[in-house]
This record gives C-alpha cells, sequence and structure tokens, in this order.
C-alpha cells in the first residue's frame, strides 16, 4: 500500500507540472498575441475591453493577486478555464498532499538548521582546544622541549594532534637535525641543482643511464619536472604557476645533488611537499634529508636502485665483519616480514583472508609508507599521521597501516584480490579520523613479548642473511620482490614501475 501511495503521489505530482507548464505557455502565448494584435485577440477570445463586458468563465479560477510559482501552490487553485472543475474529493486529497509535503519540508529545515547548529557549536570548541593547546605548546612545552618531551601530558597532548600554528616547530624539534645540514649546505646544494637544470635545458642533451653509478643520479633532476605537476593537483599550488610550485622544486633539486647516490624517487615530491606546508624552505630541507636518512625511508627509497651496487651501512663493502652482508632491499623486506607477524597477532581473520586471495603487503604498504600516508590519506589526517610519527618512529607508519585495515576490516573481508587491492590503493577520500586513530590505539605493537625493533631484527627474519642464500623466511610478498629483483638486478623494481 505504501509503494501505492507513492506512485499515486509521483503519477499526481507529474501531472501538476504538466498543468504547471500547459498553464505557463499558455500565458505566454496570449501575452505574446495581445501584444501583436491586441484588438483582434480581445475579440475573438471575448476580453474584456471597451465593449466586450467579462465572460461568466472568466470567474471560475479564483482572483489571486499573484500567479504560482510552483506545482505545490497549484493544489490549492481551480483549474484553468478549459478543464474540467475538481470535484470537491479530490480538492480536499489535493489540500492534505499539500499540508503533508510542508510539513515534511519543515521538518528536513529544522533538522538541516538543527545540523547546522551541531557543527557550529563543534567548531568553535575545536577552535577553542586549538587556541588552548597553541598556548600550551608555546608557553610550556616548546620553551622547555628537553625536559618536557618526553613527557605523558605531552604524550597525551601529541596524540591529539599537534595544532597547525606549531606543527612545523614540533616536527623539526622531533626529527632533530643529524645531518648537521646548515642553510649555507642547503644553497651550494640548490646552486649546483641550477646549474645541473640549465646544462640539462640544451635541446641535444639527452638524460642518463640510471646503471650509470651514483654521481648519475643527478640526471633525476628532469623527473622532478614531471611528479611536482602530480602532487596535491586539488590544491593548485604547487603545479607550475603555483606559489610553492619553485619552493618545492628547489629542494627536490638541491635534495638530488646533496644525495646523489639516492636521487630522485616518485613519491618524494609528496613529502617534500607537506613539509614546505609548515616550514620555511630551508628548514624544510633540512627535515626532508634528515627524515628521508632514516632507515625504513633509506631502505624503502633505495629499492629501486641496483641490487648490487647499495649494501647495509654496517661495512663499506659485500663482505663486512660479520660475514656476508645485507643490501638495503633486503631490509626493505624485513619490514614486510615484521608487518605481516603484527597483522597475523591484531587481525588473524582478515590476514587468512589475505592469504587465501594471495594479497600481498607490498601491493598496498610500498605506495603508503613511500608517501607516509600524505597521498593515500586526506592531507589533515596525514598531518595527524605524521604528528605521531615524529613521536614514535617507523614503528607508528606500520601501526597507522593495521589501524586501516581493522577499520575497514569488515569491508575488506567480503572482497575478492582485485576490488582489495583497488580498494588498499585508493582509499575513500572521506575517513573519519577519529575513529581511525581509535583503531590505531586498539593495535598492539608487541608479539610474543616482543617488541617492534625485536621483530624487525637487522635483517630477514631477525638475522643477518646471505645475498646468495635462498630466503627461507622471507614472507610470500617479500619472496616476490625478491625474485623479480633477482631476475633482472639492473631493472628498477617492478613494484615501483607498476
Amino acid at each position: 500500500m505504501l509503494l501505492l501511495h507513492q506512485y499515486q503521489r509521483s503519477v499526481l505530482q507529474r501531472q501538476l507540472d504538466d498543468l504547471s507548464a500547459l498553464h505557463l505557455c499558455s500565458q505566454l502565448v496570449s501575452s505574446l498575441l495581445a501584444v501583436l494584435l491586441p484588438g483582434e485577440y480581445e475579440t475573438k477570445n471575448g476580453r474584456a475591453g471597451p465593449g466586450n463586458p467579462t465572460s461568466p468563465r472568466q470567474n471560475v479560477r479564483k482572483n489571486l493577486d499573484f500567479e504560482p510559482l510552483s506545482t505545490t501552490a497549484l493544489i490549492l487553485e481551480d483549474r484553468p478555464a478549459n478543464l474540467p472543475a475538481k470535484p470537491a474529493e479530490e480538492a480536499q486529497k489535493h489540500r492534505q498532499q499539500y499540508e503533508e509535503m510542508v510539513a515534511q519540508a519543515k521538518k528536513r529545515e529544522l533538522k538541516e538548521a538543527q545540523k547546522k547548529k551541531k557543527q557550529l557549536e563543534d567548531r568553535c570548541k575545536l577552535e577553542e582546544s586549538i587556541g588552548t593547546a597553541v598556548q600550551t605548546w608555546n608557553q610550556d612545552i616548546l620553551p622547555n622541549w628537553s625536559a618536557m618531551c618526553t613527557s605523558r601530558r605531552v604524550r597525551d597532548l601529541w596524540w591529539q594532534g599537534i595544532p597547525p600554528s606549531v606543527r612545523g616547530k614540533v616536527w623539526s624539534l622531533a626529527m632533530g637535525n643529524d645531518l648537521n645540514i646548515t642553510h649555507d649546505l642547503y644553497h651550494i646544494c640548490l646552486a649546483r641543482a641550477k646549474e645541473k637544470w640549465k646544462t640539462s635545458a640544451t635541446p641535444a642533451s639527452e638524460p642518463e643511464s640510471e646503471d650509470a653509478g651514483s654521481s648519475d643520479r643527478e640526471s633525476s633532476l628532469e623527473l622532478i619536472k614531471l611528479d611536482i605537476s602530480r602532487t596535491f593537483p586539488h590544491l593548485c599550488i604547487f603545479q607550475q604557476g603555483g606559489p610553492y610550485h619553485d619552493v618545492l622544486h628547489s629542494i627536490l633539486g638541491a635534495y638530488t645533488c646533496y644525495r646523489p647516490d639516492v636521487g630522485y624517487v616518485q613519491g618524494m615530491s609528496f613529502i617534500a611537499a607537506v613539509l614546505v606546508l609548515n616550514l620555511d624552505t630551508a628548514d624544510a630541507f633540512i627535515a626532508f634529508s634528515n627524515l628521508l636518512n632514516k632507515p625504513c625511508q633509506m631502505a624503502f627509497f633505495r629499492v629501486d636502485h641496483s641490487l648490487r651496487s647499495h649494501w647495509s651501512s654496517r661495512s663499506r663493502g659485500p663482505t663486512g665483519p660479520h660475514g656476508p652482508e645485507v643490501p638495503l632491499v633486503l631490509t626493505m623486506l624485513t619490514y614486510f616480514s615484521a608487518f605481516e607477524v603484527f597483522f597475523e597477532e591484531n587481525l588473524p581473520k582478515l590476514f587468512a583472508h589475505f592469504k587465501k586471495n594471495n594479497l600481498t603487503p607490498d601491493i598496498y604498504l610500498i605506495d603508503w609508507i613511500f608517501t607516509l600516508y600524505s597521498k593515500s590519506l586526506p592531507l589533515d589526517l596525514a598531518c595527524r599521521v605524521w604528528d605521531v610519527f615524529c613521536r614514535d618512529g617507523e614503528e607508528f607508519l606500520f601501526r597507522t597501516a593495521l589501524g586501516l585495515l581493522r577499520l575497514y576490516q569488515d569491508v575488506l573481508t567480503c572482497m575478492d584480490f582485485i576490488h582489495m587491492a583497488q580498494f588498499l590503493t585508493r582509499l575513500p577520500d572521506l575517513i573519519p579520523a577519529e575513529q581511525l586513530f581509535q583503531h590505531i590505539a586498539a593495535v598492539h605493537m608487541t608479539s610474543r613479548n616482543r617488541k617492534w625493533t625485536q621483530v624487525r631484527g637487522p635483517g630477514v627474519g631477525g638475522r643477518t642473511a646471505d645475498v646468495g642464500a635462498p630466503a627461507a623466511d622471507v614472507t610470500p610478498a617479500s619472496a616476490q620482490v625478491l625474485q623479480a629483483l633477482q631476475k633482472d638486478p639492473d631493472r628498477g623494481s617492478p613494484v615501483l614501475k607498476r
């Protein structure tokens, strides 16, 4: 009955729309004829004029001071003179329907007004809390950073999110400057980058091969121009002509000259862009260089290079004091292996579903870790992840990954391989921040009384591995990446190429 009633109302609404359109067209034609042929039209149609009294049929419609502007208003009027009059029952029914529609419209307006009022109240509370937090950070914490940065109170404030106005200062202090980079060094690297840009701008020049050696890494300066245009395109501030285009270009170019052995790798532009939004140019370069020098970031960003060229920092060559040394690509695989340990510990059902569908961590983790979630999450939420990452280190990056999987585990368990891969590589645009951090807080980063650093260990399976030895402890995801690299060690990682 409900469906029938809705159908009857929709039919009635369409009929009223048709009547309104017919009435408007009739008025328009009458007006045009009255202007073009006033005398003939009035005589023919019996209009009131000097010699024509008003026709009785003209009084069928109510005398209104306005013309109806909507179909709902037509319900309250009698039909036009050229149509049969409404029966009393139908007129009563239409009036009742009109009153119901007005009541529903008032309810919607009331709900929207209450929603806007609540949003305004929440916004006022948020602004008030941010103002209080800014005062606390500026007056109490930052002047006494060394003494207070590890206190319980500061850690709690850190978890709630650092206010944007002090975020850059806190990030710089938390990341530190172990490389002792100065502003002068930044300007020297930038000058060298500009010289390389001038040289590469020659039409006859061609990009050098990436296998030519670490000194040829500066040829990746050309890749920066291509990648900057794809960095936060919705903000329109890093693209050509944008206010931060040259700043981002300078920082990435200076870094490729500062670390030619690493060069530029796709994804670095997102990390640098987040720093540019929160720090001055030279300070952003210092933070960027120190951040990429962390073990996790260095392991991930150097996987794109030759398997035979780069070795762990524990020795200067392929053979160290503890036997055959592990290339940095294997260090990246240890992160995959450690992540799966905590994945199975926290989300066993989803872990089994991933294993059943052969969905390996490299499919989604590489993009998340490469950009520190700045590309995968909304920018404001990514900055909150960065806040706690600066506090807790690399462990929080993988804890965030488990939090995301925990947040969407009910959705993921109903998907197959293709849909899971698509979902994880393109997360929803709207992710509730508080819910995500609740799920992150529920993740336990201990496995059999071992913490993250103990599970990750110095090498594959928690021990140093031989380059030529079979990777028995490597997970299926790690084995796939390693196998592809070993088949063609001079070629970039196929995972990154994808």
